[in-house]
């Protein structure tokens, strides 16, 4: 435990950086010190919501400015990908950790650049990527880990959110996915990529075929991408924006997921709940796991932020750190290149 609470910076007040908000807020070794937006006025109700002691949080316009008057030891980034590098680029040099959602810096090159100015003045960064956070899918690997399907040669993802039929789509929550170049691989799947690698290693190859559904947006909404593993598995991830699934909260898991392995199947339903079925049987029996139905994703906003704080204080690095995580953006560009040339890309 700190001395005294460590300061957080948060960059962005839309609707995902809610989570993270709440997030913070529940780690007794930070504080959340700052608000950052391009807007300042835009923020008002977030920096009353957060702010200490009936105070509303300060409001800056710039990530300089705030450094300045601020410097906090942890940077938050939840702003849309296009502020990523100008961000790091203003706080890299007195910033000692900095988290970043993803898509992170929206294109590999401009990641790669901020890597290399975080590198250069010894920042340490970490990818807000919390989908290998949500409690089934560490409760899956934990399983994996333990034997209980035998080593995986198989994992399928089926995206259903169901949020993205008609003119509308997307405009209540996010309504810059309609505008984005590319949707479906680089704001959605790359959470699969990332934890597809997760639970069976490190891809060698891909082939993808992506479409676009609803005319509205610009990017593609829908795709099916296939994956090889190094240690011989494979993953199928069939995505479809406009779908749904069977689930009471369809963003609960966005979707069901199945791990094939020679011992069994365990599939993942739209509740969270995980079911293991051993080969050769006919019934399935649900596996226990603790865990909370807050905000997004079994709170797997919070429950990533906490693993990143802890590594850091640790003097370790995180499972999403930010040199480890631009493998995931490599995979997501073979899978863009193969789905313009309708051939399998290595990576």
């Amino acid at each position: 435990m700190p001395d005294r609470p460590l300061r957080v910076a948060i960059v962005g007040a839309g609707y995902f950086g809610q989570f993270h908000y709440d997030a913070w807020s529940r780690m007794p070794e930070v504080e959340i010190a700052a608000i950052v937006v391009r807007n300042p006025d835009a923020a008002a109700e977030t920096a009353a919501k957060w702010g200490g002691a009936g105070a509303p949080l300060p409001v800056f316009s710039d990530a300089a400015t705030m450094m300045e008057a601020i410097r906090p030891e942890i940077i938050d980034i939840t702003a849309p990908p296009e502020a990523h590098l100008a961000t790091i680029r203003a706080v890299a040099s007195h910033a000692p950790w900095i988290v970043c959602q993803k898509p992170f810096c929206g294109t590999l090159e401009a990641a790669r650049e901020a890597m290399t100015l975080a590198d250069r003045h010894g920042a340490r960064v970490a990818i807000h990527e919390n989908i290998r956070f949500q409690p089934w899918n560490r409760a899956a690997k934990a399983l994996i880990d333990a034997g209980a399907i035998g080593a995986p040669w198989q994992v399928t993802f089926r995206l259903r959110p169901g949020d993205g039929q008609g003119a509308r789509a997307y405009l209540d929550r996010q309504p810059y996915f309609q505008t984005m170049p590319r949707l479906l691989v680089h704001e959605t799947a790359v959470h699969w990529i990332d934890t597809f690698r997760y639970f069976l290693g490190e891809t060698s190859g891909v082939y993808a075929s992506l479409a676009r559904l609803n005319p509205v947006i610009a990017g593609e909404d829908a795709g099916i991408i296939l994956f090889d593993f190094e240690g011989g598995g494979r993953g199928l991830f069939d995505g479809n924006r406009l779908s749904d699934h069977v689930a009471e909260n369809r963003r609960r898991t966005m979707g069901e997921m199945w791990i094939e392995g020679p011992g069994g199947t365990l599939r993942l339903d739209g509740e969270g709940r995980l079911w293991l079925r051993p080969f050769g049987e006919n019934t399935e029996t649900r596996q226990d796991f603790a865990w909370k139905d807050h905000l997004f994703g079994g709170d797997c906003v919070h429950l990533c932020s906490r693993h990143i704080l802890d590594a850091w204080l640790a003097d370790a690095e995180p499972e999403t750190a930010g040199a480890a995580y631009l493998r995931n953006q490599e995979i997501e560009e073979a899978i863009y290149r193969s789905a313009k040339t309708g051939v399998r890309i290595a990576v």
